[in-house]
């Protein structure tokens, strides 16, 4: 028997770095909801008493940057200067410029397009790779070390905005370490929760209560005598948010993916619109991924796609079972290319990504939230993949 560990984190929606992800969002929301075809590349930093917003974006429609700002603050539950951060009373800095007009030349209209004299698609907004998988350990088709680190951290959020207990703050995070053997899930070794709290709460009486949280989460037949906990193990998380730690967009995109199993391209996601390919085409490859899982034809699954900055077509796509797949990788990706456009222009069209949908991807994960409208999680293609075996 082949055992080994893997270990995933996720963060609450007050982590810094997700505050700033989840502005980036909130803007390009506020701008795709007035204006489908705005250019979007929005970056975000915050820090003690201050965000700075800046970046480039293209647009016909005028939104309110600053209350937008405030308002995501508030949301997330920053409303109070003893929390570390206020919403209502922290610094707002703007600097936006509009997109490079060398990038729009190669976007507005592919190379392919111009050869063939005629309006054609867009061209990707950017060169790079990206990456789609998934596997068979859960439900949402999500490696289980990401999938109980989101749980821990969503229920982490919710036990403080229902208020069943009333010391906790927004900042937090949570990282488990689970067992393999034969490359099955067998059990939970390692659990860890740090979340942000008020200074007055006793140490045991916070660590009883996230004890009880993460039993709760984390199914009873994953948990043995053997599981390790450690929770707030430096014994103190009073300062947190940007007080404690400088947040930027872009910098949780193994959070934001899935947990380290599979690759990353490097591109952050939030903040983009569509045209970027670093998102779309990420959610892209999660779909036909997810879609060849579901419909049996392996059980774990990675594409990669690649792109040349105003070229529709990607340059490459790979597909990798890990020896898992029914078929060899070359015939699987001979079915991912016959049953999925992987163009800017399809991409956009068919998982309908022009809507302002993108706060909600965020915090707790772009993939395996079948509570959410996320149309690159739809099953939409299992009947047709399932007749070419």
């Amino acid at each position: 028997m082949k055992k080994k560990f893997f270990t995933s984190e996720s963060v609450t929606e007050g982590h810094p770095d997700k505050l700033c992800d989840q502005i980036s969002d909130a803007i390009l929301d506020a701008m795709l909801e007035k204006d489908p075809m705005s250019r979007v590349a929005c970056e975000c930093m915050a820090t003690t008493g201050l965000v700075v917003v800046s970046g480039e974006i293209t647009t016909e429609c005028y939104v309110d940057i600053q209350k937008i700002v405030r308002e995501t603050i508030k949301e997330i539950g920053y409303t109070r200067a003893k929390f570390g951060f206020d919403g209502d009373t922290c610094g707002v800095l703007v600097s936006l410029d509009e997109q490079s007009s060398d990038i729009a030349l190669g976007v507005d209209k592919s190379l392919e397009a111009k050869e063939a004299g005629s309006n054609g698609s867009l061209g990707a907004g950017d060169q790079g790779m990206m990456f789609g998988f998934a596997c068979d350990e859960t439900p949402g088709y999500m490696p289980m070390p990401i999938y109980l680190a989101h749980e821990l951290t969503r229920a982490l959020a919710k036990m403080r905005k229902d208020e069943v207990v009333d010391y906790l703050r927004p900042d937090g995070k949570s990282q488990v370490t689970v067992e393999y053997e034969d490359d099955r899930v067998k059990r939970v070794d390692t659990v860890v929760i740090s979340t942000q709290h008020n200074d007055k709460v006793p140490m045991e009486t916070l660590r009883a209560d996230m004890e009880k949280l993460i039993r709760e989460v984390i199914p009873a037949e994953l948990i043995d005598e053997a599981t390790k906990f450690y929770i707030n193990p430096t014994g103190r998380f009073a300062i947190g948010g940007p007080q404690a730690d400088t947040g930027l967009t872009g910098r949780k995109i193994i959070v934001d993916t899935y947990g380290g199993t599979g690759r990353h391209g490097g591109g952050a996601f939030s903040g983009k619109d569509p045209t970027k390919v670093d998102r779309s085409a990420s959610y892209a490859a999660r779909h036909a991924a997810k879609n060849l899982v579901a419909a049996g034809l392996a059980r774990k699954v990675e594409i990669e796609l690649s792109y040349a900055i105003g070229v529709a077509e990607p340059v490459s796509i790979y597909v990798d079972s890990f020896g898992t797949g029914l078929v060899s990788d070359d015939r699987l990706e001979e079915i991912v290319r016959k049953h999925f456009d992987f163009r800017p222009s399809s991409i956009i069209k068919n998982l309908d990504l022009r809507r302002p949908i993108y706060k909600k991807t965020a915090a707790y994960g772009h993939f395996g939230r079948a509570d959410e409208d996320f149309t690159w999680e739809r099953l939409d293609k299992v009947e047709d993949l399932k007749k070419e075996i």
